[in-house]
């Protein structure tokens, strides 16, 4: 008898995501099982449950999904879980916390349809945010040299550093935006911006990217007014403005629900797999054929 798709929930939040219940449940046919305000102490009894009660030529039937709203919870219930496999005894798992993963592939492949990432100049604004870095991380391993932007220079250049010691050869510095004056010197050199702030925060005046020669993309990943990138709609998917392409959030949204639905349907092709931004971004690129 054919062993029915079970995707297992760990979510540290006080209530598990219903976007993420929701995608699962669309991406594939599977029964969920959602664990809310799960803490470090409780993952080995889940995950152990998830891997005693199949035999291993049926593991690839389970699945485990990490989400919540907190990225570094969410990276560490990945390293909880993966500290519960011995041998050929575990599953696949797949992080998405606050959605981070997937919206960051799906900005930089957007922008990848328009520019060739390896011959390119980026400015990431809230670049040390948990997609900010993502972002940045993608860029950097596509060849792009990557300027990270935050309010506090000590956080950029941490940011900067903690993706040029991850990805080979990288070229990733961090630098700090407190003035509109910051924004046109280094926007100067730069062909793509991608403002992933929090909501409902300008960090890109239309008068200074407007004026700007060098700039060919632009992605806003803020969906709350006002957005992060002023002139750029929410809708935008691939809107030319004054010489220049630009994504909203909801523009770049349909290709991350895309790459979201890819990736919890291909946890259960083995139960060898582990998906986090890398992984993420690779499946979504298969998506682009």
């Amino acid at each position: 008898m054919t062993k029915s798709n079970i995707l297992i929930q760990l979510d540290p939040d006080l209530h598990a995501s219903v976007f993420d219940a929701l995608v699962a449940l669309d991406s594939t046919h599977l029964q969920l099982l959602q664990y809310q305000g799960v803490a470090i102490k409780q993952v080995e009894r889940l995950v152990h449950g998830a891997m005693f009660t199949r035999g291993p030529k049926d593991l690839r039937h389970t699945a485990v999904f990490i989400g919540g709203t907190d990225v570094q919870q969410g990276e560490a219930l990945l390293e909880a879980t993966l500290s519960c496999f011995f041998g050929p005894l575990r599953v696949s798992v797949m992080l998405d916390a606050n959605g981070a993963n997937t919206t960051a592939a799906a900005a930089v492949l957007s922008a990848a349809k328009h520019i060739e990432l390896s011959q390119s100049r980026a400015l990431i604004l809230a670049g040390t945010g948990s997609v900010g870095q993502r972002v940045g991380r993608l860029l950097a391993s596509q060849g792009a040299v990557v300027k990270l932007a935050s309010r506090t220079a000590e956080r950029a250049v941490a940011a900067a550093q903690v993706i040029s010691d991850s990805v080979d050869g990288s070229s990733v510095t961090g630098v700090m935006v407190s003035e509109s004056r910051h924004l046109s010197r280094l926007l100067d050199d730069c062909d793509v911006v991608v403002a992933a702030g929090a909501s409902g925060i300008q960090l890109l005046p239309q008068d200074i990217w407007q004026s700007n020669d060098s700039l060919k993309v632009l992605v806003d990943l803020n969906a709350v007014a006002p957005t992060g990138i002023e002139g750029i709609d929410v809708l935008d998917t691939a809107r030319v403005v004054e010489g220049k392409v630009t994504y909203g959030a909801i523009g770049v949204g349909g290709l991350k629900m895309k790459i979201h639905k890819a990736a919890v349907s291909r946890l259960f092709e083995s139960n060898d797999q582990i998906f986090n931004v890398d992984e993420i971004y690779t499946i979504g690129e298969s998506l682009m054929d």
